[in-house]
């Protein structure tokens, strides 16, 4: 994304506002509020982010790049909650999905000391820029008589069914019919969700548990802020869909992304299988479109029979792949060897921007974490759908319907897919099949590019964002 734009040119004469900066402890949303604090700080704008310290390793890339003394950090101990486990200090680490109620809740242990901090700073704080999961910071951005910027790592159609749910509390008169359909009125469009298609956070409320409310509450203080900030770009969420956020509550909207990982935010790197060289190299030696990549984000692990069903898939399918596998047991025995001719699995971490941008790529079976998605949107390539949880169902139905870049494969966390209906689907959309949706691929992807250059959509948001952040800080001050 162009940098020094007009709106700050304008600003140099004002005094540099200093913003604090709460990310939620979790990849998804953590790294891309890193990229905007990036483009914040390349604009003129005193940055402090509150860490704790497992946390404290991943804003290497950023203060490395970033201008000197533009980002600051202050380093919390985690607060600790008879339900999280000991050293636990982020979201992937965390032993089950149901502890992931407890863990939300224990952050706001960190106010407290962040107020402290925040009212005997030499410097004071002009705003508050914290993540959507952090609903809680409202509060401490009300005791310090400051404007809170609220950040979505999601797009703006999952930002307002998400806000919806807690905000209208919709409910199923069956506790059993998980395909009770579930309507959003005042989203764009009006979608219609099954009720297993609901973030999981939602479904699982029950009311009076401290938790439960908790989280409620979360989502509801977001709504008192007069700002969100979301990853997006206008070629793939318009104007209706910023309307559904600001009809919810938000006076004003900003899409700023893709949030690309200017400050090496995705191939950070890891314990891998294979390098990233091998895997290029063989990528080299692959027509242009014809590979499939495969990979579930960093916190799904496929079943034993999970993993089978997609290995038969493969086979029977025919198709080249790259199959990124974080659990021990999915691959079935001897699979490897029988594909080595068109296929590669690797284990544990992979270059996935590397492997995305490759010509030899055209095809991405992913879960539709948004972070994926919008690595895929910007390489170009196209996607089959397999969403699981949290945001995934909502974002894959954008994909498929809306912007048309996808093709739904399989849905479902515990699903195990018929290998031959899944092979039919990988063998005619790689092939023939396909080439209209990789087109509509490489077009949305062109978008994408020229939103986050000098003058593009998501360029003149990110400018209006500074502007404000400098009308707040003028205000306050």
């Amino acid at each position: 994304m162009a940098e020094n734009g007009k709106a700050t040119k304008k600003l140099q004469s004002a005094s540099v506002p200093h913003v604090l900066v709460i990310p939620f402890p979790s990849q998804g949303h953590l790294l891309p509020l890193l990229d905007l604090v990036y483009h914040l700080s390349m604009r003129r704008v005193s940055l402090t982010i509150a860490v704790t310290p497992a946390n404290l390793p991943l804003l290497s890339p950023l203060l490395a790049k970033s201008p000197p003394n533009s980002v600051e950090t202050i380093v919390l101990p985690f607060p600790s909650h008879p339900s999280v486990p000991p050293g636990v200090e982020n979201a992937k680490d965390l032993p089950s999905l149901p502890h992931f109620h407890s863990f939300m809740h224990t952050l706001v242990g960190l106010m407290d000391p962040l107020l402290s901090w925040a009212r005997s700073h030499p410097k004071p704080v002009s705003a508050i820029i914290s993540d959507s999961f952090l609903g809680w910071t409202q509060n401490l951005a009300a005791e310090l008589d400051i404007p809170r910027i609220v950040f979505s790592s999601n797009g703006l159609l999952f930002t307002a069914v998400s806000h919806y749910l807690w905000l209208r509390m919709p409910r199923r008169p069956d506790p059993t019919d998980d395909n009770y359909p579930v309507s959003f009125e005042e989203v764009a469009n009006s979608p219609v969700y099954p009720w297993r298609h609901l973030s999981w956070l939602y479904r699982t409320y029950v009311e009076g548990d401290p938790d439960c409310e908790f989280i409620k509450e979360n989502f509801l203080l977001n709504l008192k802020s007069e700002f969100v900030v979301s990853n997006s770009f206008e070629a793939l969420e318009g104007e209706e869909f910023r309307q559904s956020v600001q009809t919810l509550g938000f006076k004003q909207a900003w899409s700023v992304g893709p949030l690309a990982p200017t400050t090496g935010a995705s191939d950070r790197g890891g314990t891998a299988s294979m390098s990233a060289g091998e895997v290029m190299t063989w990528l080299d030696g692959c027509p242009d479109g014809s590979v499939l990549y495969i990979c579930f984000g960093t916190q799904v692990d496929l079943s034993t029979e999970q993993g089978a069903a997609l290995a038969a898939a493969l086979e029977l399918s025919g198709v080249r792949f790259i199959w990124v596998n974080k659990g021990a047991s999915a691959v079935p025995n001897g699979f490897e060897k029988r594909t080595a001719d068109r296929g590669r699995v690797i284990g544990g971490w992979a270059p996935q921007l590397a492997i995305l941008n490759h010509a030899a790529v055209g095809w991405f079976l992913t879960h539709c974490g948004w972070n994926s998605v919008l690595e895929a949107i910007t390489a170009g390539v196209a996607m089959l759908t397999w969403p699981m949880a949290a945001d995934q169902f909502c974002n894959a139905r954008l994909l498929i319907e809306s912007a048309k870049v996808a093709v739904p494969a399989v849905e479902g966390m515990k699903t195990i897919p018929d290998a031959k209906e899944l092979g039919g689907i990988l063998r005619n959309t790689i092939g023939e099949g396909g080439k209209e949706i990789r087109q509509r691929a490489k077009e949305l992807s062109t978008k994408a590019v020229e939103a986050v250059r000098e003058g593009g959509s998501s360029w003149r948001e990110l400018e209006d964002v500074v502007e404000e952040i400098y009308k707040i800080s003028s205000k306050v001050h």
